[in-house]
């Protein structure tokens, strides 16, 4: 037996109060089943709700709105399922299998599942179109379970919100000292270049206790400008006069929640009046992002991941560099880095679920100048039971001036 079918009270779909509490959400939204696909590893969101580890085959769950859920699987694969105490139908041939599937929705007229409309949520976009083709043959109206799976797979637990705030003050202070240790090397003429001080930090992460998912991002000046630049292991010298970008990140272990951070410092006593200008816009929109949502939060208003986009994108376009803002402001965490949930998205997608209490984000608008400067700024929020919470003490208010006079 897998070690996912062992502990089924970690698996929200194989226990009676996780399925009643699935479809009672179900009832509320309208829909009359959650259908849950999977094929070869490719639902990793299906997967964790129904407790699933090694299969080869196209497998189908249904939740229904009342009453027992039901399964259609191959005929090889009953041991991969047998966890599951539902009623099962088997196929082996895809004509056998496409029947079963019209038998399994029958009944139904709207449904869920991991799916999303022109492909405005692409961590949702899980359903082949073939197999989508199929199901709309039936008749019946294909939904996105967005919502759903921000309730029960993106929330946090009460352990995962306390691990998530004690990675968040490691991966602080060992920002800190990673530009502590650039500056001492520059101020004392020693050589330390992106990718060394990179390794250092990945090495430091692990020996912190916080090696899941660990990793970092260190770049000077130019090479800032591109958001997901990788020094390799030498990358640029650091030396007196440059910006200074860190981004790192890590877990305690695969189940908790990543903290995940972006960290300014300039070798230098005094901040060239530029680089302050453009620090001052990109703070300014993210607290401009929290305190919207602690706003719209205190009038009891629906709070939907684009909406958070808008708010840090219009900020800094209205400062005149909007152009240079060229990502989303701020991406899911759950227990994986880039998680399932809601982002804050309104560029690169058009995400609209909403930010339900228990889910957490990044906020991290960022300003790239292509072959001049590039600037970040991030810290996670969670949504709290009384509204948005920042998970890092003590956000960085100025970029740090590494060296004296």
């Amino acid at each position: 037996m897998t070690r996912a079918q062992s502990d089924t009270t970690r698996v929200l779909l194989a226990n009676p109060e996780g399925v009643a509490r699935v479809q009672e959400a179900l009832r509320e939204r309208g829909f009359d089943a959650w259908l849950i696909y999977d094929f070869k590893d490719r639902n990793p969101i299906g997967r964790s709700l129904l407790g699933l580890e090694w299969t080869t085959r196209r497998g189908f769950a249904l939740v229904p709105a009342t009453g027992r859920p039901r399964l259609l699987i191959h005929a090889i694969e009953h041991s991969s399922w047998r966890h599951l105490d539902w009623p099962k139908d088997s196929y082996s041939s895809r004509q056998r299998m496409e029947a079963g599937l019209r038998a399994l929705l029958a009944g139904c007229e709207r449904v869920a599942t991991e799916t999303s409309s022109r492909g405005d949520v692409p961590y949702l976009d899980l359903l082949p179109a073939g197999i989508r083709d199929i199901i709309v043959d039936t008749g019946v109206e294909l939904c996105s379970s967005g919502d759903l799976v921000s309730t029960f797979y993106a929330v946090w637990t009460p352990t995962q919100r306390e691990e998530h705030g004690r990675a968040s003050q490691l991966v602080k202070d060992l920002a800190r000292e990673a530009f502590a240790r650039a500056a001492d090397h520059v101020s004392r003429g020693e050589t330390i270049t992106e990718g060394a001080l990179a390794t250092w930090i990945r090495n430091e992460l692990a020996a912190r206790g916080a090696p899941a998912q660990a990793d970092c991002i260190v770049a000077i000046g130019p090479r800032a400008a591109d958001p997901h630049y990788d020094p390799g292991e030498v990358g640029e010298q650091i030396k007196a006069g440059d910006l200074l970008l860190i981004d790192l990140w890590g877990a305690f272990h695969e189940d908790s929640v990543p903290a995940d951070q972006t960290w300014m410092g300039f070798l230098g006593s005094e901040l060239p009046p530029r680089i302050a200008e453009i620090w001052e816009v990109a703070k300014a929109a993210r607290d401009g992002v929290v305190a919207s949502l602690k706003e719209r939060h205190a009038r009891g208003e629906v709070l939907r991941g684009f909406e958070g986009d808008d708010v840090a994108r219009r900020i800094i376009t209205d400062a005149g560099y909007g152009e240079y803002f060229i990502h989303r402001t701020g991406h899911s965490i759950d227990r994986d880095i880039h998680g399932r949930g809601p982002n804050l998205d309104n560029l690169e997608a058009h995400d609209d679920r909403v930010l339900v209490p228990g889910v957490g984000f990044s906020v991290e608008p960022g300003i790239y100048i292509a072959d001049d400067v590039g600037l970040r700024t991030e810290f996670n929020v969670f949504m709290g039971p009384d509204g948005p919470e920042v998970t890092v003490d003590e956000p960085q208010q100025d970029v740090f001036l590494l060296l004296k006079d």
